[in-house]
């Protein structure tokens, strides 16, 4: 399985990836070794979505990157989140 993922920190930084471990990568994540992420942490799991394929991953990993604020809080507040 593949997911999609948002973090958010506690300054509303907002960041989108994919992953196949998704407890692995936020843990990754807060241990700074990400290179965006490394000096906004800590970060919390807000929304996660399986697919099958990585291709149907990375398309919707790029759908959401594309989103603003107002948009992906309504997906993270959708049916599609399964945290």
């Amino acid at each position: 399985m593949y997911f999609v993922y948002t973090i958010k920190n506690s300054n509303n930084i907002y960041y989108k990836g994919f992953t196949t471990d998704p407890v692995q990568r936020l843990e990754y994540h807060n241990k700074g070794l990400s290179q965006y992420t490394k000096n906004n942490g800590p970060w919390e799991l807000i929304f996660i979505q399986k697919f099958k394929t990585k291709e149907e991953a990375l398309t919707f990993e790029k759908l959401l990157k594309r989103l603003n604020h107002k948009y992906l809080d309504l997906l993270i507040q959708s049916e599609r989140n399964e945290i």
